[in-house]
């Protein structure tokens, strides 16, 4: 199994290097930490932010950034590759190599957030209840485990496949999953406002609707999606998609939707949450104005 493990190492770097991708690759591990730092400077220095705020809004902006480069990028991918299969498009391998160091990068910055949301809280402080490095680890990952797993699985799973089996196939269908980082800006505002607790706001429930349309679009549509249009180009309805193609393509797009399906939940329940503490609040204050005494009943 270690050699085994060795050779498609070896094998993906030996591949990397004759792409002259490494050089894309290792530009991406420079670039994510690097804008993220110079945001945080920024925000420190110029926006007067307090180091939680300036952490957190530079990780929200560097994930944004990333985002919105993806998703261009596999718009330009997808519209130009005219079959499916074949059509090749340059980027799709440049900016694979590049987006791929950003998950890397991520687990670091989640981690970062993390931390200094535990320094806030005065968790670090005193020498009775100090919180080791390996404590705050500990509940990072227990809070964060599915979104670290899905980083990892891009990076090692993923990341290899395409660059070993897929053999320039289907840059249609990678640029279409790029363009799932569409909704992820809408995801990083409405976690930024919730920071500064702006939940009451016009701009979070605006946010909050386009983030909920854009995720079921990008993330969860995109998977039936690709299907019917695999289903179009082969001349088969879209139930028989799934039973003509290799299994492992259908088990990695279940490991892939299932997570969005899960957090998809999430944003739900909390829209709902949102809404119906709105409603609560309107009937208490309808109750209030009825009130003629303090605790007298409506008329």
């Amino acid at each position: 199994m270690m050699f085994l493990l060795e050779d498609i190492a070896v094998d993906v770097l030996r591949r990397l290097i004759e792409n002259h991708c490494s050089y894309i690759f290792i530009l991406g591990l420079a670039t994510y930490p690097a804008l993220f730092r110079i945001l945080q400077w920024s925000l420190l220095h110029f926006g007067q932010m307090e180091v939680l705020y300036a952490v957190y809004v530079s990780a929200r902006l560097v994930s944004s950034l990333q985002a919105i480069m993806a998703s261009t990028v596999g718009y330009i991918i997808s519209t130009s590759c005219k079959h499916i299969i074949d059509d090749q498009h340059w980027l799709t391998s440049a900016y694979t190599q590049f987006a791929v160091p950003y998950f890397i990068y991520d687990i670091y910055a989640m981690f970062l957030c993390h931390w200094h949301k535990y320094r806030v809280k005065g968790h670090e402080s005193g020498s009775a209840g100090t919180r080791t490095l390996r404590t705050v680890i500990r509940t990072y990952l227990r809070k964060e485990f599915l979104m670290v797993v899905h980083h990892l699985f891009m990076v090692l799973v993923c990341f290899p496949m395409s660059v070993l089996w897929r053999q320039g196939k289907g840059d249609f269908f990678l640029g279409c999953m790029l363009m799932a980082e569409l909704s992820t800006p809408f995801v990083c505002l409405g976690k930024v406002l919730i920071l500064y607790k702006q939940q009451h706001t016009l701009l979070h429930k605006v946010n909050g609707l386009v983030m909920l349309i854009t995720f079921f679009c990008c993330r969860i549509l995109l998977f039936p999606y690709m299907y019917w249009v695999y289903g179009q180009y082969a001349g088969m309805p879209l139930y028989r998609v799934p039973f003509s193609i290799p299994a492992e393509y259908n088990l990695g797009s279940a490991i892939l939707m299932a997570p969005q399906i899960y957090w998809f939940g999430l944003i739900c329940r909390g829209a709902f949450r949102v809404f119906r503490a709105r409603g609560a609040a309107s009937k208490e204050q309808v109750l209030r104005n009825g009130h003629r005494p303090e605790n007298q009943a409506l008329d």
